[in-house]
């Protein structure tokens, strides 16, 4: 049923039009984000610790108020901007954080949500080493190509079911977490979203393929490995004999798929990406300020249009036997559409460099002599990632590091190398650094797996990735 329409989104959107409505509006100003305090930073801030505080304390409440919540610290940044900085500034503002970036990231995202939602794999196989590791490996290559979300829809449930007998079944779920929900989506701007942000801000599309290629595979080989063996130890040691656990879901020679139709349109996301990256007819529309060019607006109508195919063609049989339901990504979309909203005063300060409001921070990812640390970069990116969503992180410190996309991929390689794989890496520290993290949570659980806590599952990447990214910064950074 849906959900009626909150107080406060019916405020923001008062706002919206009050806004778009008053004589002022000819076009938008822009501010100098030297003149902004920290102060505008609180709204950021604040919504980023209530994803990160709320499910903790108060599950319930979360559940039922999230949207309302992120509607919420929108308001207390977009009313009193507007009402210290002037109608025009505060609408440029929100035009470009809705038109730049937040339309165009929930578009790519429910688009891969609802494709692979379209796909369903039927059948068992015997979940041993070998197979949990094959399953495993093939999420982390298909996580690049369909997105991590994508990745983990689709392999998650089988993977389960393969090992539904077994009676140690936690270390699967977490690894396949740390592999095909985070660190498998590193090699394209569609494999996870923090890429796809750099993206939308000039980074090339196969950039991240060639300069992340290395350091991707190092901790993917390294977590494939130590999974085998642990596998191995749980599946040859520590399992009980098979007619204790009986298979719910005896084995069957061979796997089915339903859905195929949306392996094409896949492709055919991919192809929009790319041809969003590489046609440039230099054509814009001046939308309050905001030049939205002509290849991201065809881009975002067509993926939307992918999206109502997919749900057109689809055979409902797919659906019902993937649980599809549009709850996780109606989370995500009113989360970030919070988080664009009040990102936008940080990014404008951060992009004042030591002129603004947050000169200290550059001071901690710099040295001495005022160039990048790319170990501090990639740790304080990856840290961050861990509890504050990857996406907006990743921003924050690519605004940090310049926000100039050519100088950032030439001259400042490795920064941008350490800010994207600090972002998607870490990403997996924690049940919220990803929003594919909650999902398999989630789906583990109504399958009965007694998945860790939030502070026991610290103690899984504490003890597995930690050490695994220190000698990822000795190799690269």
């Amino acid at each position: 049923m849906k959900r009626p329409e909150s107080r406060a989104s019916r405020m923001g959107l008062a706002l919206a039009v009050a806004l778009a409505c008053g004589p002022q509006l000819a076009g938008a100003a822009t501010l100098d984000g030297a003149a902004l305090s920290a102060w505008w930073c609180m709204p950021f801030a604040g919504i980023l610790l209530s994803i990160a505080l709320f499910p903790l304390i108060t599950p319930a409440f979360w559940h039922h108020h999230f949207g309302k919540i992120a509607a919420a610290w929108g308001m207390v940044f977009l009313v009193p901007f507007a009402l210290t900085q002037g109608m025009e500034v505060a609408l440029g503002t929100l035009t470009h954080a809705l038109l730049e970036e937040y339309i165009p990231f929930i578009v790519l995202l429910a688009a891969l949500y609802t494709v692979a939602g379209g796909i369903c794999v039927r059948g068992n196989l015997h979940g041993t080493p070998r197979l949990n590791t094959a399953f495993l490996a093939l999420g982390t290559v298909l996580a690049s190509i369909m997105g991590t979300t994508g990745a983990a829809m689709l392999l998650i449930r089988p993977l389960l079911r393969a090992n539904d007998n077994r009676k140690h079944v936690v270390h699967v779920v977490v690894f396949f977490i740390f592999l095909v929900a985070n660190a498998g989506g590193s090699l394209s701007p569609i494999g996870d979203p923090p890429l796809f942000l750099g993206f939308l801000n000039g980074v090339s599309f196969f950039w991240t393929t060639v300069h992340l290629a290395r350091p991707m595979l190092f901790v993917c080989g390294v977590l494939l490995v130590l999974f085998y063996a642990l596998d191995s130890y749980y599946f040859h040691r520590r399992e009980e004999t098979s007619s204790r656990f009986l298979d719910p879901t005896p084995d069957s020679p061979a796997l089915g798929i339903d859905g195929k139709i949306n392996f094409v349109l896949l492709a055919l996301v991919i192809a929009l990406v790319l041809m969003s990256g590489l046609w440039k007819p230099g054509i814009t529309f001046d939308v309050l300020g905001t030049h939205v060019a002509l290849q991201n607006a065809v881009r975002d109508v067509a993926l939307l249009g992918v999206l109502l195919l997919s749900l057109a063609v689809t055979p409902r049989t797919a659906r019902a036997g993937n649980a599809f339901t549009w709850g996780p990504i109606e989370e995500v979309a009113k989360l970030f559409a919070g988080i664009f909203v009040t990102i936008a005063p940080v990014i404008m300060i951060l992009r004042a460099g030591p002129s603004g409001a947050l000169a200290g921070i550059v001071g901690l990812v710099n040295d001495a002599s005022g160039q990048p640390n790319h170990a501090a970069y990639f740790w304080a990116t990856g840290l961050l990632s861990s509890f504050l969503d990857n996406a907006p992180t990743y921003l924050v410190f690519f605004n940090l590091a310049g926000g100039d996309a050519p100088t950032l991929m030439t001259t400042g390689a490795t920064t941008l190398m350490a800010i994207s794989a600090g972002a998607v890496f870490m990403g997996a520290n924690s049940y919220i650094g990803n929003a594919p993290n909650f999902m398999v949570k989630a789906i583990a659980e109504s399958r009965g797996i007694r998945m860790p806590s939030f502070f026991a599952y610290l103690a899984w990447s504490g003890v597995v990735l930690m050490p695994l990214f220190l000698a990822t910064t000795w190799l690269f950074f």
